[in-house]
């Protein structure tokens, strides 16, 4: 085994590790928050519990347990697409210390999700500002089910846009062939950012759907997070990312039917 074969093996490792981990207390936190039941709202839909308190918690204790469980839930749905990413990069940093490629490559990885913890700060106050409008104004909280429809349906369709194509092909090809990166900290943690940015504009349609679901469906993420996967690593993945939002816009529009009654 070559030198540059033991890296890619040890990259693989470290990050089946981290993916097992992460999965592990993703999984955890979901039962968690399922066992302490939801709230039933008018329209026959319930509330998740992350978008509220627990007993003799404080706002910013639930918006930090939120967000620690949203780093960990990201790391396990992002990772499978972000290894090739990593491997990537590290061929395009060339030669350099075994010490010093693990140091970059984890910093690559940090930018990232960086980017993605910026995504859950903002999804909480967000998910909690509308949870409280929702049960304040019962009229509202009716017309959920039709808005989820079309929040589905709106995310389907962009898997068809330009924009669309254009991030996911910024996700696949990222550092483009023959490109060479400086082994530096700066370019290690502005590629990791340039990389998550990409990523959320590419996933941000998927992202949503997962969040009108359910943050703490099971079902719901590892459908999102294999859609997110394949569309990235499949040979043809602009023609995927178009079969997934064809299947995405029927299921908005079925469930915009169920929700006026029509289905």
């Amino acid at each position: 085994m070559t030198s540059a074969e033991a890296r890619q093996h040890a990259l693989v490792g470290v990050s089946a590790l981290l993916f097992a981990a992460s999965t592990a207390l993703t999984i955890a936190w979901c039962e968690s928050m399922s066992a302490m039941g939801e709230m039933p709202m008018p329209g026959g839909w319930t509330m998740s519990m992350p978008w509220m308190r627990m007993p003799g918690q404080t706002w910013p204790g639930a918006a930090a347990s939120f967000l620690g469980m949203w780093v960990v839930m990201m790391v396990a749905m992002m990772l499978p697409s972000l290894v090739p990413m990593l491997r990537r990069y590290r061929q395009a940093v060339g030669s350099t210390g075994e010490a010093r490629l693990a140091r970059l490559t984890a910093l690559v990885g940090v930018g990232y999700f960086s980017v993605w913890t910026v995504f859950g700060m903002a999804a909480f106050p967000l998910g909690v500002a509308l949870a409280a409008v929702e049960m304040q104004q019962p009229a509202l909280a009716r017309a959920v089910p039709i808005a989820v429809g079309g929040v589905v349906l709106i995310a389907g369709a962009l898997q068809f846009t330009a924009w669309k194509a254009r991030h996911l092909a910024c996700c696949r090809a990222a550092p483009g062939r023959g490109r060479t990166l400086p082994a530096d900290a700066g370019t290690a943690w502005r590629h990791g950012l340039r990389l998550g940015l990409h990523c959320s504009y590419c996933s941000g349609g998927l992202m949503a759907i997962l969040l009108v679901i359910g943050v703490m469906d099971l079902r719901a993420m590892a459908v999102v997070a294999a859609a997110i996967t394949v569309e990235r690593l499949a040979p043809a993945g602009e023609r995927v990312a178009r079969a997934i939002g064809a299947v995405v816009v029927g299921a908005g529009l079925f469930l915009i039917a169920r929700a006026a009654g029509l289905g």
